[in-house]
């Protein structure tokens, strides 16, 4: 793949450039650029990311609630969330294949289907046993998601504007999470908590809707589907594992370095957001509504730092953004978990910061993941390597359960700062790809 500049021919989806500067120019020049089909498929990934995210806090902002009604120590709700993550990395790798040889947006409709159906599935749940086979199905869903959301985005946009065109699709992630605590607050003051919780879970059949606009509206880009049907080697798990050789380089080395890459940032990430609404309510003994106040400013930070790292990451690269935020997010970690526990105020002033390093780090992950891989093996290469991270990523936050009883949740989220250097050093092993045309 070409490393220059793009020489495309300009189209309905490749707008021309027009007396000297770009059409594309401008805080929203890369919306523009993406054309009407390019919008409409942004619209697609971003609604499908959101409430995937609103369908992934619904467990989180649940957890005190779940734990006392069906009697769970801090081990048995981390596990909630492991198997979660752990089934989602078989849910992502295998949406990863379907979008190589189904297509994007048929791949993107199948996920959303899913990660709903378990959602509200989980609201039904009898017991503790029957939750977590429900959360498993939901997890399906959620690991194949984003990643086919960000490839059909990805195959639209330009080299230039890539990094901040998935940076916004990822600030979808803290759109579908502010609804959530929105929903959560409302749902947890108005009824009993042993009927809420239930009632978070049925909600999630909100992306239903969309998967009916996606099918009606949205397409895969032209170019790169014709591209991806021509390939004799298209979802093989095969060709992302293959050693490179003196004619032809493989991309062993970069599934690897990719994978534990994904594996620290999502450890970190997931970690974090698991547990730090149990330790605002547990540790900080804040109330509902309190816990919600804490959580909209690091939802807040979350937002701003999506958008700010998709700019950054097209200006620095991606591997100096990745590097940049996974050490400020350590760094906000070691300082979030040693406040006294008198010192609330400044608690609250780090939420904004802590949510943004978190985010920030995520912004590339799209257009870098999407850069790394050939438009064949696309689907399979970034859904294998970002849902194989988050499935070993995921026992970081069963880690923080298991020795909460000893070390408090706040301790125990020293964690995540690991998890943040697991990203750093993996950066050694990659390449940056800023630039790189994708058809």
């Amino acid at each position: 793949m070409s490393t220059k500049p793009s020489s495309r021919t300009p189209t309905a989806d490749t707008p021309p450039q027009v007396g000297g500067q770009g059409a594309d120019d401008g805080a929203f020049g890369w919306l523009r650029a993406l054309g009407p089909r390019g919008r409409r498929a942004f619209a697609g990934a971003f609604g499908g990311y959101a409430l995937d995210s609103y369908d992934y806090f619904t467990l989180p902002l649940s957890m005190v609630a779940l734990a006392a009604y069906f009697g769970l120590d801090s081990g048995q709700t981390g596990l909630i969330t492991t198997v979660t993550l752990v089934v989602s990395a078989v849910g992502g790798a295998a949406a990863g294949v379907l979008a190589d040889r189904i297509g994007r947006v048929k791949a993107l409709m199948l996920t959303v289907a899913v990660y709903a159906v378990g959602t509200v599935a989980c609201g039904f749940a009898p017991n503790y046993e029957t939750l977590l086979v429900f959360r498993a199905v939901q997890g399906l869903g959620f690991g194949g998601e984003w990643a086919v959301g960000a490839i059909l985005v990805a195959e639209y946009a330009s080299a230039k504007h890539r990094g901040r065109t998935l940076g916004a699709i990822q600030s979808s992630w803290a759109v579908g999470w502010g609804l959530a605590v929105i929903v959560y607050t409302l749902v947890f003051q108005l009824l009993d908590e042993d009927i809420a919780w239930r009632v978070m879970f049925w909600t999630g059949a909100l992306p239903a809707l969309l998967v009916v606009w996606v099918r009606r509206t949205v397409e895969d880009a032209p170019e790169a589907a014709a591209a991806r049907v021509r390939s004799s080697q298209k979802g093989s798990f095969a060709a992302v594992f293959r050693r490179g050789t003196a004619n032809a380089p493989g991309l062993l080395r970069t599934t690897l370095f990719a994978t534990l890459l994904s594996t620290g940032v999502q450890g970190g990430y997931y970690t974090l957001a698991t547990w730090v609404p149990t330790y605002l309510k547990t540790e900080r003994d804040l109330s509902v509504v309190g816990t919600g106040g804490y959580l909209a400013l690091q939802i807040s930070g979350a937002f701003a730092g999506y958008v700010t790292g998709g700019y950054l990451t097209d200006r620095l690269g991606r591997r100096r953004n990745i590097w940049l935020f996974a050490v400020l997010s350590a760094v906000c970690i070691v300082a979030y978990t040693n406040l006294p526990s008198g010192a609330n105020g400044l608690l609250l002033a780090l939420m904004f910061p802590l949510g943004f390093c978190m985010s920030a780090i995520f912004s590339g992950f799209g257009s870098y993941l999407s850069e790394l891989y050939p438009v064949a093996v696309r689907g399979t290469g970034q859904g294998f390597t970002y849902n194989a991270g988050r499935a070993v990523g995921a026992v970081f936050p069963t880690m923080v359960g298991f020795l909460a009883g000893s070390w408090g949740v706040g301790g125990a989220l020293v964690f995540g700062a690991i998890g943040y250097g697991l990203a750093a050093v993996a950066l050694l092993g990659l390449p940056e790809t800023r630039g790189k045309e994708l058809v």
